[in-house]
């Protein structure tokens, strides 16, 4: 069942993966899609909000994974993704094989179909709707995070995971790039203005204080 975090924006818990629905009075605006799997899910829960794939005006994607893309050929609307990762998501360019996270995500391309609608490239400090991009690279080269001050909420993918309460970058194992990862963090928290919600990709999102908990992990690094 979807969780409303604050007025507008909505947790939908699908199953290890998070995505979320933001409802701006304007336009319908769904962040990461999920994994293949996740495609009923998605729609039970839109379908307990009284939506449809039919409703979304835009996906914003912060990353190409698996477990973020997996939907998007069921949403016939435009995707946004950072301009390294976009042409992954379009499927106009297979990962790389080099490092971990390029390994990782050849094996798991086929399993990533071409999303429905366009494909629409951004970068650091580009605008859409009321979100504000932010490049922070790391965990993929291209990922991005989507701050709204107007809706006092921070969507930052799997630059952050939380557990049991806590903040932590990042993994090794899952990253791109840990000292990118590090960076991003940093330079997020610095420039971040005041929000409440902060929704990662893996672990239950922060209704309050979301900018003082990326700092303070920003602190410990």
């Amino acid at each position: 069942m979807a969780t409303e975090l604050i007025e507008g924006v909505w947790w939908l818990d699908l199953r290890g993966v998070n995505a979320y629905l933001v409802d701006d009075g304007d336009s319908l605006t769904l962040v990461d899609a999920g994994t293949p799997l996740s495609r009923r899910k998605l729609a039970r829960d839109l379908r307990d909000l009284g939506r449809g794939f039919a409703d979304i005006d835009r996906v914003l994607v912060t990353h190409y994974d698996v477990d973020h893309v997996g939907v998007l050929d069921r949403i016939d609307a435009p995707v946004y993704a950072g301009a390294t990762d976009a042409p992954l998501v379009a499927g106009e360019r297979r990962p790389g094989v080099g490092g971990r996270k390029g390994l990782s995500q050849r094996l798991a391309a086929p399993f990533c179909p071409p999303p429905a609608g366009p494909v629409r490239s951004i970068g650091d400090g580009d605008s859409v709707g009321s979100f504000t991009v932010f490049h922070t690279p790391g965990h993929t080269p291209g990922h991005v995070s989507y701050v709204s001050e107007r809706l006092s909420a921070a969507f930052v993918g799997d630059l952050v995971r939380e557990s049991d309460g806590r903040l932590e970058p990042s993994p090794w194992l899952l990253s791109h790039d840990t000292e990118q990862v590090r960076a991003s963090i940093r330079r997020l928290a610095a420039e971040l203005p005041e929000v409440d919600v902060l929704g990662m990709g893996h672990g239950i999102p922060f209704k309050r204080d979301g900018r003082e908990r990326l700092r303070e992990l920003a602190d410990r690094l």
